[in-house]
């Protein structure tokens, strides 16, 4: 769940480059790098602010409006570079299938989902033009009168740069797949060839032709117009079309067939792009991102798995164990289970598999260990059900930190059952113990952990002692993180620039799908669907909350964690309320939920991520599905139990 088919100039090896296409692309880079350079200034101003406020008892003026309109700014600076480079999320399973076997009709897919692109962004144009018309011959400024004030319009100006600058780059991937299919479909077809254009996706379009046209013409509620689109939304986005370009467009089809017009609609779609997008506490998405990319970057994680093995060099299982532990530690600073995935493939997979552990068993461990990223605070699937059920991120990442613990010890604990009773599974234990050596001291492992610990200490206890906002902290780590990496000597020039141009596309795909569910929640809130369902799931909670884990753990077989969380709170939340249960353990038990998708096929992404890091072939992906479904069975076990006793999540709350 990630990429679209083909990014850059080429698509199958068809090419449209020329001179103009160059210059676009030059362009866009530049834009991308003016916005890479823009949240690394985020992070500076606000932890000057931090310290004027903190020691010198003198805040920096307007930082919360720069930030907020920096957020936006930086957005869509960045965009139409994240579209190129593939970033827009999207799931793959079926349009990957396609390009391989039916070539023709994946790219005639491709090329309507980038068509949908493009009327999507030229409806933004035309909103940010009147915004950045408004705002220029009206000499509007924005800010607190008296303190500082700036004018806006230029803030309009980039987010209209940036919105023709993507809305070009889909014009660019349409045609693209047009020139490639019609070469496609020229070429002689073999029988017996895998790339025969075949019927069945002619039916397909034809189909949704059809549903298109009833949809437009027959006389429905509002509430059948909202199901309809919760059917076509799962449609499109398990046929591959980019998650927040479904979003919009299905939000903008519903406003408009429930009102009957299009303005309405079509003065929603930038007023959420400008507007909504302005928002403060969007910070902690690019700040928390850069903080774990820095960590990552600078072997933190290599190192902390280092005094976890040596730690429990003596214990049954104990690399195994100390993977869980170093995996621990570390998503308390990256925020992020595909990341904790891909640095322990590399670090703990080979060193397990060298101490005579099975196969299964170390993959198993590192693909079902690395969810504790998600979990474990800061976490990005936390930041995310924040904006989306309006909740404190700070106290939502204090919320996660006992069932954080305590799936990391029902890991180990797993662990040690399986080393004790069936060592088969896990391999020669014993030779395992006897090969042990002492290659650390307590000095080392302490130089080792210092810096990670330090950083924990400083998200965690600056947001739960109330010295940080979220944001705040999110920029206290990063520049931590940035420190510890310059001492440790492993930030270079190029590594840092890596580090922020990946922090840049991983937050504008992340904030571009919180923008479209902003949109798509606008539609089933005006449908009236969300709360009509409160009254279907009858009188029991139990009920509900058992069928609600049981569809995020389905939908997780076929999408990623946060397009869960998008399509399915805006249903959930109104339900909640009716029966007055607490969002906050409503968010740790989504959380956990979610990800036992991660480790399930035929989705699976963490395995997918530990497959790819390993480049092994002796390993297949059943291998590591195998030796990852213990860990998702604990995770199932562990969500019972906050079920059960609700006030776990609760304890610091």
């Amino acid at each position: 769940m990630t990429n679209p088919a083909g990014s850059g100039d080429k698509v199958g090896g068809e090419s449209i480059a020329g001179l103009p296409v160059k210059l676009f692309n030059g362009l866009t880079n530049l834009m991308n790098s003016i916005g890479t350079l823009w949240v690394f200034g985020m992070m500076l101003i606000i932890c000057a602010d931090i310290f004027s406020r903190n020691v010198l008892n003198h805040p920096l003026n307007g930082v919360p409006e720069i930030i907020a309109f920096s957020i936006a700014g930086t957005i869509y600076l960045q965009l139409a570079n994240t579209l190129h480079a593939g970033r827009f999320t999207r799931a793959e399973l079926f349009i990957d299938w396609l390009e391989v076997k039916r070539p023709f009709a994946g790219r005639v897919f491709n090329s309507i989902f980038n068509l949908f692109g493009i009327i999507v962004f030229l409806i933004m144009v035309q909103g940010f033009w009147g915004e950045f018309s408004d705002a220029w011959n009206e000499n509007e400024i924005a800010g607190v009168p008296g303190v500082v004030t700036f004018i806006v319009w230029p803030f309009y100006l980039i987010l209209l740069v940036g919105a023709v600058a993507t809305g070009i780059e889909f014009f660019l991937r349409f045609a693209r797949e047009i020139v490639g299919a019609g070469r496609t479909f020229r070429k002689p077809v073999d029988r017996d060839s895998v790339a025969k254009p075949g019927y069945g996706w002619l039916i397909a379009i034809a189909a949704f032709a059809i549903v298109i046209y009833l949809l437009t013409t027959v006389e429905l509620s509002n509430a059948q117009i909202g199901v309809l689109s919760i059917i076509c939304m799962l449609i499109l986005i398990y046929a591959g079309m980019p998650i927040g370009i479904a979003l919009i467009v299905l939000g903008f089809c519903g406003i408009w067939m429930m009102k009957g017009n299009t303005a309405i609609a079509e003065r929603m779609l930038p007023q959420a792009g400008a507007e909504y997008m302005k928002n403060y506490f969007f910070g902690v998405v690019p700040l928390f991102v850069l903080m774990g990319l820095l960590v990552a970057a600078s072997d933190v994680g290599k190192e902390t798995f280092q005094v976890a093995r040596w730690a429990l060099r003596r214990v049954r299982g104990g690399l195994g164990i100390a993977t869980v532990a170093a995996n621990a530690v570390f998503a308390a600073i990256t925020g992020s289970s595909i990341a904790s995935a891909a640095v322990f493939t590399r670090v703990a997979t080979p060193e397990m598999m060298a101490q005579g552990y099975t196969a299964r068993f170390s993959v198993g461990v590192v693909a079902g260990s690395s969810v504790l990223g998600m979990l474990i605070p800061p976490s990005l699937l936390f930041i995310v059900y924040a904006f989306i059920a309006e909740q404190s991120v700070g106290v939502l990442f204090i919320a996660a930190i006992v069932p954080g613990l305590i799936l990391s010890v029902a890991f180990a604990l797993l662990i040690l059952a399986m080393a004790t009773w069936k060592p088969e599974w896990v391999g020669d234990v014993k030779a395992m113990q006897d090969r042990a050596v002492d290659d650390e001291t307590i000095k080392s492992a302490f130089l080792k952990l210092f810096p990670i610990i330090s950083l924990v200490v400083l998200v965690i206890g600056g947001i739960y002692g109330g010295i940080f906002t979220p944001t705040e902290a999110g920029a206290a780590g990063a520049f931590g993180a940035l420190v510890i990496g310059l001492l440790k000597r492993k930030l270079d020039w190029k590594t840092l620039w890596g580090v922020l141009v990946e922090t840049g596309h991983i937050t504008v795909s992340i904030l571009f799908l919180i923008l479209a569910a902003n949109i798509y929640s606008r539609m089933l809130a005006l449908s009236g669907l969300p709360q009509q369902m409160g009254g279907y799931v009858g009188d029991s909670f139990t009920v509900f909350i058992i069928v609600y884990v049981l569809i995020l753990i389905l939908l997780g077989m076929i999408l990623d964690s946060i397009s869960i969380m998008l399509i399915i709170l805006p249903l959930a939340l109104p339900s909640l309320a009716v029966f007055g249960g607490d969002p906050i353990w409503f968010g740790v038990v989504t959380v956990i939920a979610v990800e036992i998708g991660l480790l399930t096929p035929p989705l699976g992404i963490t395995c997918y991520v530990v497959k790819s890091t390993l480049n092994d072939n002796r390993i297949t992906l059943n291998q590591i599905f195998l030796g990852a479904m213990p860990f998702a069975f604990i995770m199932l076990l562990v969500t019972i139990l906050l079920i059960a006793v609700p006030e776990i999540s609760l304890i610091f709350v």
